[in-house]
């Protein structure tokens, strides 16, 4: 299932919402933590709906079209709104990772310094 049709059946909110330093803190016991493995999430969900949206644009890339084929190409035109209507990256990392369905693990604390 495509990122486009898991957004569009869940409930996800298109706006920012304020959340609760405090909650996302639990979730691993340090906030700055958190909002690396947000931010880590958040890439990767950028990567993979950008590569998504090009796969389905090259669908429509023709060398020889006219600029008035260009214009009147409605399918094109629709999918560049659905992707551009779905909420930001950082909004479903940070709903991912509150719902617990981000899978994250920590390197040996002896690791870090080397």
């Amino acid at each position: 299932m495509s990122k486009l049709r898991r957004h569009l059946s869940s409930n996800t909110p298109s706006v920012v919402e304020t959340k609760s330093l405090i909650d996302i803190k639990n979730h691993t016991g340090n906030l700055y933590e958190s909002i690396a493995i947000i931010g880590r999430r958040a890439n990767q969900i950028n990567i993979s709906l950008r590569e998504e949206l090009h796969n389905k644009l090259e669908e429509f890339a023709s060398h020889t079209d006219s600029l008035e084929e260009i214009h009147e190409n409605k399918e094109q035109i629709e999918i560049s709104r659905a992707y551009e209507k779905m909420p930001n990256p950082a909004i479903l990392a940070t709903q991912e990772f509150m719902e617990s369905k981000v899978y994250y693990r920590k390197n040996k604390e002896n690791d870090l310094f080397r």
